[in-house]
């Protein structure tokens, strides 16, 4: 059985700097994550300034829009940073008194972004004056020039990378486009449209125009921005940690509250990371399964009467989804296993496709096998055209997913027809019969980088003290929030005796672990099954994180496993 290797992360600023803290391990932590004192402050107050990002230009343009009653049409993207920035655009723009419309390319139909059928369709639906788009567009070359020749302008807003040209739209902004010298590149599409949006209204604001306070709308920003992994540098953190407390407070969009409640969870206690197992995955599922005008129409709604038959269609969207998934995800492995593929004999990527495999889940099932293996993984539907397949990507450390498909694109021509993305996520599309030819490119391609990178790791933040195992230094450890991708959540190694085991549901594994001190605590490890090949021995090395069990109106400290594996302890 061959084990992740486990190491400490690395240590980014001196500790003698947290010395206040009183606790080595809460140093480390903030140490490993290279956060300065000054960055545990969190206020709006903190936030970057506008000011590099080159909102001049659109800023102008929406506000004659808006006072010269133009129709303005918002083009948005099918998953919860489209959604949310969607949202966010209409009820901002809305507020400021705006002529707004909402459209979202079907992904089954159109694909993704501003594209020139994208460009027609709008003209035929809506005759915009003006076409925003949210979080897409900035390869949108041939969309921008058919919306020109059609008449109507085009302000672009986007966060994906590129290595070309911005389209030659009225106005671009987009902290990744080439030149821009923003300081933070992370920020999500809706991230993007809250800048323009803040902008624009205190730009009216001085002028005494109707405008809009837009710190109402952060639980947006902090949904669309976590549920799109977008990384959570100190500007993100602010944005994230005001909209989470906005809906902790219940001070939020209708449509949020609907859906925790659907989902039986209680918003006074959400954490950052229930944006991108709760929320998320049930605002995605309408893109992935529907339409997500059902997941924008939800964020829109006025109250919570509205929302709650939305919220609840988005549920059921979410299980469905979960069911195709599964029968895909076993799909996969089984054609896997069928090569005899151990996971250390894995081929460098991991490339499938299936004729009846559907479009809208290609991407979680990129990402499970992604997880399983240790491999950057692309997983191929068939188009509603027949002749073209789009993929969806998912990427290890250490490997530039789009980079790696920009590599091939430029090497061989005709085997990739379009892509975009991140450097842990992409799409493209290629053409059926080069399904093979590109399969094996990408391999070869990805097989390029160092053999260190395919040897999956975990990283932990170290050992902890008996004294550390309670609720008070959880405590602690929280009030560092919000953990997410880029600032993960503490994670800790450590090898104890096994006192007792038991499967639950028989996927779910759970121990009572004892300490060097003599105390047992609770450990609990979901769908575990497969990742268990061996009988226990008595001591067992676990990577975890922390957690508070509550059970009867007791709370209790308990260990959420992420890995286990056998140690043999010399006598």
């Amino acid at each position: 059985m061959n084990y992740p290797i486990i190491q400490q992360r690395p240590l980014l600023q001196p500790l003698a700097q947290y010395a206040y803290l009183g606790s080595d391990t809460l140093a480390r932590i903030l140490s490993a994550r290279n956060v300065a004192l000054e960055q545990l402050d969190l206020q709006l107050k903190h936030l970057l300034q506008p000011d590099l990002l080159g909102l001049n230009q659109a800023v102008e343009l929406i506000d004659q829009a808006i006072d010269s009653q133009k129709q303005i049409l918002i083009v948005g993207d099918y998953d919860a940073d489209g959604a949310t920035s969607t949202a966010l655009m209409v009820l901002a723009l809305r507020d400021m008194g705006a002529t707004v419309n909402y459209i979202v390319p079907d992904r089954f139909k159109y694909g993704y972004g501003l594209t020139p059928a994208i460009a027609d369709l709008a003209y035929e639906s809506y005759k915009p004056d003006l076409v925003i788009t949210v979080d897409n567009g900035i390869s949108s070359h041939a969309g921008v020039t058919r919306c020109h020749e059609l008449g109507m302008q085009v302000i672009i807003t986007d966060h994906h990378l590129t290595t070309k040209a911005t389209p030659q739209a009225e106005a671009v902004v987009n902290p990744n486009q080439l030149g821009c010298t923003f300081a933070s590149k992370s920020l999500a599409g809706v991230g993007v449209a809250f800048y323009v949006l803040a902008r624009l209204a205190t730009y009216r604001q001085k002028q005494g125009k109707s405008t809009s306070k837009l710190t109402q709308y952060l639980d947006l920003v902090a949904l669309g921005t976590v549920a799109d992994v977008a990384k959570l540098d100190f500007n993100n953190r602010i944005l994230v940690q005001v909209g989470l407390a906005k809906i902790r407070q219940a001070q939020c969009r209708a449509g949020i509250l609907a859906l925790l409640d659907i989902a039986g969870k209680n918003p006074a206690q959400l954490q950052a990371q229930d944006f991108g197992f709760v929320l998320g995955p049930r605002i995605n599922a309408a893109g992935r399964m529907d339409s997500m005008r059902i997941g924008i129409e939800c964020l829109l709604a006025p109250d919570i009467q509205t929302a709650y038959p939305l919220a609840y269609q988005l549920d059921r969207l979410n299980i469905e989804r979960r069911q195709v998934e599964q029968g895909m995800r076993e799909q996969a492995f089984e054609y896997l296993s069928q090569l005899h593929l151990e996971q250390e004999r894995v081929a460098e990527a991991i490339v499938l496709f299936e004729p009846d495999w559907h479009q809208g889940v290609i991407g979680i099932v990129a990402g499970r096998l992604k997880e399983h293996f240790h491999r950057p993984s692309i997983v191929f539907a068939l188009d509603a055209d027949g002749i073209h397949l789009k993929g969806s990507a998912r990427s290890i450390e250490g490997v530039h997913i789009r980079d790696s498909i920009e590599a091939v694109a430029q090497q061989y021509p005709h085997l990739v027809k379009f892509f975009g993305g991140h450097a842990a996520a992409a799409g493209l599309t290629i053409e059926q019969q080069y399904f093979a030819e590109f399969q094996q490119c990408f391999i070869e391609m990805v097989a390029q980088n160092h053999p260190d990178v395919f040897a999956a790791k975990i990283f932990t933040d170290g050992i902890l003290q008996p004294q550390d195992f309670s609720l008070e230094f959880l405590q602690q450890i929280e009030q560092f929030a919000p953990y997410g991708q880029g600032f993960e959540s503490p994670v800790f190694e450590g090898i104890f005796q096994l006192v007792e085991f038991q499967w639950l549901k028989e996927q779910h594994l759970k121990l009572k672990l004892k300490l060097a001190d003599g105390q047992v605590i609770d450990a609990i490890g979901f769908n575990f099954r497969e990742k268990v090949k061996a009988a226990f021995s008595c001591h067992v090395r676990v990577v975890y994180t922390l957690e508070k069990n509550e059970f009867r109106g007791q709370s209790r400290l308990q260990l959420r496993m992420l890995h286990i594996e056998n140690i043999t302890i010399q006598a």
